[in-house]
């Protein structure tokens, strides 16, 4: 009876070990959603992942596009899947492939004010638990956040999502031969 709760608690580590939360990136870390921001620099050291948040703090003068890969490379901004106004604006990236975001000024677009976001798929991806949605129109979001000065590029937890990557085969492998192992 031991040896069989010793296996399961070795199976739930296991599980427990290819868990995390999914991040909540502020878009241009301290700098925000502004021209003056390098966003491919600032985006070329995260992996994003499907359940990851996006959150967008900028002036209220300006505003986040959701495009096209074709609107993303001509800086298109009047054909866009959707648009986002208000200063604070969170999106969750729901599926993988590839995520394009561009200022509504479309000067601005022409001088670096984009975004490319790589989302990596899972097998087993689980949408955050009480992650913010995407704000629509004026939405101004959580009240705590809407002050765009106070931004951070912290990532912070907002849910759980599950990874099948090669590490966590690994990882899970090693478990399950130590409990072989202890079975015996």
């Amino acid at each position: 009876m031991a040896k069989l709760l010793l296996v399961c608690g070795l199976v739930v580590l296991g599980f427990a070990l290819t868990c995390y939360a999914a991040t909540t990136y502020t878009v241009g870390g301290n700098s925000g959603w502004d021209i003056s921001t390098d966003l491919p620099t600032w985006a070329s050291d995260k992996k994003f992942v499907v359940g990851d948040v996006l959150w967008f703090q900028y002036s209220s003068s300006n505003s986040v596009n959701q495009v096209t890969k074709e609107n993303y490379e001509g800086c298109n901004t009047t054909n866009v899947v959707k648009s986002y106004t208000g200063g604070n604006t969170t999106v969750t990236l729901t599926r993988p492939g590839d995520w394009y975001f561009v200022s509504g000024n479309k000067l601005y677009c022409l001088g670096g004010m984009k975004l490319q976001v790589p989302v990596q798929g899972n097998q087993l991806s689980y949408a955050p638990a009480g992650a913010p949605q995407s704000s629509t129109g004026s939405d101004e979001g959580p009240s705590s956040l809407q002050n765009p000065s106070s931004k951070s590029n912290i990532p912070t937890s907002a849910g759980l999502n599950i990874h099948g990557g090669s590490d966590h085969v690994l990882v899970l492998s090693m478990l399950g031969t130590l409990a072989a192992m202890l079975w015996m």
